[in-house]
């Protein structure tokens, strides 16, 4: 006997169905075990995918606002000079743009109403370079932001709050205030709504506004900016460039990349999508091991069948051979099925989604309510890789025990009743 054989014969067992009723009901079990290892990887995949449209979408939206990495000093003081700190930064090859800031927490009144903000001073040449949204208002309410003019660019959620429009005047009330005789009195400037933005981002939309960086420094009574924004190469390299920059610029210069500067979303996502993988797993694991009761049916159906391919010289490597064939080829079949379906879903998502929501006559993500209004999705290699390794890995384990049963199976006991 040849590898070839016993790959037929597994393969006959696999889709045998005619041989009488208790044939067609093994052969039942057998498909609703493919069947749930297809629906288990195709629901991982589809399930991840979407996971990673929102984590990047999210992300995406977060770092328009925000740079890659930010340069400042661990005193909160403002840097000696800033364009030699960004030409220093700027030698590692990853670094590919720098802009000055000054950043901090002030109130923001408009009439009786008040609101928490970051106000971040930044300098309208170079900051286009530095995010999107810069980049984006370059030509409009950026250029609006002049030296000396205390104009101010506020989120559109927040001029929603505070009911302002463009011209109108807003007061800013900084976090130190000014020690006179009778006391420490609040510091406060006038400025001018000059334009709003639009981050798509409901926590900077409704939390941050812009003002030119010299105005900053006046304001907030520092001798210039107090930090230095980067942009990257590669977002995903900012970690390994942050300790790269933090190793350079020395023990005084504090680096932070936007994962550390969000750690608790970015910590929480990674959680997330590490245990939902864990339990969407369990799924395919349990349709994996649906097989051993496959195996086990099968084995005892075929019984008579092995003591005759015992008599004619099968060697009980050969029998177990069989049967793991068999158990392989129904995890290779849900397996790449899974896969089929999980891609062809998680790719066509924009179009499914809605049409399932025409349907229903409902939205699932209404604009209204959530940040996101469609499902997003983006399939990864490095999540269907592993996921595919372990489905067809569970399948091959499931075979072991019911095959080294069927190998154990001795001719005279199987063929007494025959």
């Amino acid at each position: 006997m040849n590898w070839l054989y016993e790959l037929q014969v597994g393969w006959r067992y696999t889709r045998a169905g005619k041989g009488g009723r208790r044939n067609r009901f093994i052969s039942f079990i057998s498909g609703v075990s493919v069947l749930g290892i297809a629906l288990g990887v195709a629901a991982l995949i589809i399930v991840l995918s979407v996971m990673n449209g929102f984590q990047s979408e999210v992300r995406d939206r977060m770092l328009s606002v925000i740079a890659h990495i930010e340069l400042s000093d661990y005193q909160g003081r403002a840097l000696a000079d800033w364009q030699a700190t960004a030409a220093q930064a700027k030698q590692n090859p990853a670094v590919v743009a720098a802009a000055p800031f000054i950043a901090s927490q002030v109130l923001i009144a408009r009439g009786e109403d008040m609101r928490g903000a970051i106000v971040r001073g930044i300098d309208p040449q170079y900051e286009p370079a530095v995010t999107p949204l810069a980049a984006k208002l370059k030509d409009g309410p950026l250029a609006r932001l002049r030296a000396g003019e205390w104009g101010i660019v506020i989120g559109v959620e927040l001029a929603h709050i505070l009911g302002v429009k463009e011209g109108d005047k807003l007061t800013l009330v900084a976090p130190s205030g000014n020690v006179t005789p009778a006391g420490v009195m609040p510091r406060y400037k006038q400025f001018t709504l000059v334009g709003v933005f639009n981050a798509g981002h409901y926590e900077y939309d409704s939390g941050m506004a812009l003002i030119h960086v010299d105005d900053a420094a006046k304001f907030f009574r520092v001798a210039g900016p107090t930090g230095v924004q980067l942009k990257l190469s590669d977002v995903h390299q900012a970690r390994q460039v942050g300790n790269q920059l933090a190793n350079s610029l020395g023990f005084e210069t504090r680096v932070r990349d936007w994962t550390r500067t969000n750690a608790s979303w970015y910590d929480a996502v990674q959680v997330e999508k590490r245990m939902m993988s864990i339990i969407l797993t369990l799924i395919v694991a349990v349709a994996a091991f649906n097989l051993v009761s496959t195996l086990v049916m099968t084995v005892t159906d075929k019984q008579a069948d092995i003591a005759i391919l015992r008599t004619l010289g099968a060697s009980p490597s050969s029998i177990m051979a069989i049967f793991m064939v068999q158990g392989a080829l129904a995890g290779v079949l849900g397996t790449l099925s899974g896969l089929g379906l999980g891609l062809l879903v998680a790719c066509n998502l924009d179009v499914i989604v809605p049409a399932i929501e025409w349907a229903l006559n409902t939205q699932f993500l209404p604009a209204s309510m959530y940040l996101i209004s469609h499902m997003p999705s983006d399939p990864r290699m490095s999540d269907i890789a592993p996921l595919v390794g372990i489905s067809l890995a569970l399948a091959f384990l499931a075979t072991i025990y019911p095959s080294w049963r069927a190998s154990r199976v001795q001719p005279a006991e199987a063929l007494r009743y025959e």
